[in-house]
């Protein structure tokens, strides 16, 4: 089974103390889930993702991620079913992680093998109309520190610092002055600047031309080192803006020298898991999207979710800062309990999906595997507690403006309000549904299918006429 994600606890913690101590941070105060609109009606400010047709995107879906195998034996715990069974749900977006340990394991060496092995993946996503955002992640920095995957150990600078293991709390490690050190090498030397831009100019290079691509996330929860009797927010705006943000310019750049046409993703620090505005600066680029993760400290160290806590409304009171400065979208690259049994569990994915609903255009649950903690699935590929809630309907592509768009698990109708575009065509996706779906549109458009048999999954294609205006669609449960 592939490595699970760990618990950040201490981190996120920390981070959200020292916010909740700061002048002008938000409140404590229950979320009121049915406040806003649903999925497809970002916040006020914030554009949506839009495809080649210019229609505005929703997309759902989960990471894939194979931490365990390397060398030949990379990738080997995601397989066609992982592609096929997302699919199958209605997920129509996987966040595929890749290493540049593996990618270039020598210094301008690059592996044709592993490229191979992720177009393999990307053939699968192609066959189930499944788009993919390629991640190259990393884990306490690379190979250099344990068992951990990311930045190639040749690239690994520590200035001869100490680095300890924590078995028992992986992300403490980030905390150690050698990988701190390692972080600050690959910001600032620039041999280091280079051979990053030279790899993603080779990834892109080979995957610009795959239809299964949507776009790149440029570096997995970026570090860096913090300044003796710095606080975490400090440190982490400080870093994001004199560190990262440079980076992502670099890395930008090199990427369009062989691609001009995919969405670039760029994340902050994971402070902004607790509500910590970013301090990035803008990435000057014209398809941009900001994908900041959705962590609990306590939720990451196993506890149930708290509807009272605030940190709900804390993380989106920040989180829509920065792409309504920059006029950029939202996708979510992360989220999900470590334990989606506990009590309140069903509470928290009502919440979070509603909230996400208000301000981002898509989200990656982590992750897509069949077992236990952050499994979508068991083993037997039945959805784990409370995950099956991630699979309701929603409009994939819109053509036109969206006014309203949500689903309520209570009584399982979906509602979508919109300004047709002329001859448009909207997608939307039901997944499975034990007794099917009922489709009724009013106004300027028609659907192909009013009905979805039972336990099927349908994309139904909504068409407007010549002359435009509004148009109501509602799914009902049969």
């Amino acid at each position: 089974m592939p490595k699970r994600r760990l618990r950040k606890a201490a981190f996120l913690a920390a981070a959200a103390v020292l916010l909740l101590l700061t002048p002008g941070a938000p409140a404590e105060a229950r979320t009121d889930p049915g406040a806003a609109p649903g999925p497809g009606a970002p916040a006020a400010g914030i554009p949506p993702l839009t495809d080649e047709q210019g229609r505005a995107l929703t997309l759902r879906g989960w990471n894939l991620a194979d931490k365990e195998h390397r060398g030949d034996e990379a990738l080997a715990d995601i397989t066609e079913r992982s592609l096929r069974d997302m699919a199958a749900q209605g997920f129509n977006l996987a966040r595929l992680a890749v290493f540049w340990d593996d990618l270039e394991p020598r210094p301008g060496h690059y592996s044709t093998s592993y490229l191979r092995k992720i177009e393999r993946v990307l053939d699968w996503a192609h066959k189930y109309r499944v788009r993919v955002v390629i991640d190259a992640h990393q884990d306490v920095y690379g190979p250099a520190f344990g068992s951990h995957r990311g930045i190639p150990a040749w690239a690994t600078r520590t200035d001869g610092l100490p680095y300890r293991p924590h078995p028992d709390d992986w992300f403490a490690e980030y905390f150690e002055p050698a990988v701190q050190a390692a972080f600050e090498h690959l910001y600032q030397d620039d041999d280091l600047r280079r051979a990053q831009a030279r790899m993603w100019q080779v990834l892109a290079g080979r995957l610009a031309g795959h239809p299964a691509v949507f776009g790149y996330d440029l570096i997995n929860e970026p570090m860096g080192r913090m300044r003796p009797g710095e606080s975490i927010p400090d440190a982490a705006r400080r870093i994001e803006s004199t560190q990262i943000t440079p980076m992502y310019g670099r890395i930008a750049e090199a990427i369009r020298r062989v691609d001009r046409r995919h969405w670039l993703f760029v994340e902050p620090t994971p402070a902004a898991g607790e509500g910590v505005p970013t301090g990035l600066g803008r990435i000057h680029d014209p398809k941009v999207v900001y994908a900041p993760h959705f962590y609990n400290a306590a939720m990451e160290a196993g506890r149930d979710y708290d509807p009272a806590s605030g940190w709900l409304k804390a993380y989106e009171a920040a989180v829509v800062h920065y792409p309504r400065a920059m006029g950029i979208p939202v996708f979510i690259g992360e989220w999900g309990p470590l334990d989606s049994s506990l009590p309140n569990m069903g509470r928290f994915y009502e919440d979070a999906l509603t909230s996400m609903s208000r301000y981002a255009t898509g989200w990656a649950s982590w992750q897509w595997c069949y077992g236990g903690g952050y499994c979508a699935m068991d083993a037997h590929g039945v959805f784990q507690a409370n995950k099956s809630r991630t699979a309701e309907p929603y409009a994939a592509a819109v053509a036109g403006t969206v006014r309203s768009a949500f689903y309520s698990p209570v009584s399982g109708a979906y509602r979508l309000i919109y300004a047709a575009r002329r001859h448009g065509t909207t997608e939307l996706i039901l997944p499975p549904a034990p007794r099917g779906w009922h489709v009724e549109v009013t106004g300027p458009a028609r659907a192909d299918t009013t009905r979805v048999p039972a336990a099927e999954r349908a994309t139904v294609r909504v068409t407007a006429g010549a002359g435009g205006g509004e148009a109501v669609v509602t799914v009902t449960a049969d």
